[in-house]
């Protein structure tokens, strides 16, 4: 069975301007100098006897530090990674400050083959994009999600 992600795709639409998302970037030093194509959506494992949308929420949570928003939230087509990985979303609308990420962290050997183990944030940026730039930057496996939302959003 495939590993699943589960996240959520926060938008709002603010007067007199077109819909944005919020996504976030991947941290740690082999992300560090990359942009276009590495960005996400707040997303993490799921467990298989885990309720999707409940891991969505406290992946948004660790990953960036606030509650996610608290409406309703509308199942998105899954996608499926070239690596196999399935990962479910759920669009929300809401607001989010994004210069208040505060991520949890993950411990890699740094550098390779150091013996030497350090400590990276799991998201080290959040920003929020319009739709066209979201595509261009988030990971193009994740891309049909922002797809599918134009389409709900009627943009």
């Amino acid at each position: 069975m495939p590993k699943t992600s589960a996240g959520l795709l926060v938008y709002r639409v603010l007067s007199q301007k077109p819909p944005e998302v919020f996504l976030v970037h991947p941290g740690g030093p082999i992300w560090a100098k990359k942009d276009v194509g590495v960005w996400s959506i707040p997303k993490g494992l799921r467990e298989p006897d885990e309720d999707g949308l409940a891991t969505a929420r406290r992946e948004f949570f660790e990953e960036v530090g606030q509650s996610p928003p608290s409406g309703v939230a509308t199942p998105l087509k899954p996608v499926t990674l070239r690596s196999g990985k399935v990962v479910q979303a759920w669009a929300v609308e809401g607001d989010v400050d994004a210069a208040a990420l505060r991520s949890n962290t993950f411990a890699m050997e740094w550098p390779p083959h150091s013996g030497k183990r350090a400590q990276f944030p799991e998201v080290d940026r959040a920003a929020w994009f319009s739709l066209a730039e979201a595509r261009r930057r988030i990971h193009p496996g994740q891309a049909p999600l922002i797809d599918e939302l134009q389409t709900l959003l009627g943009a």
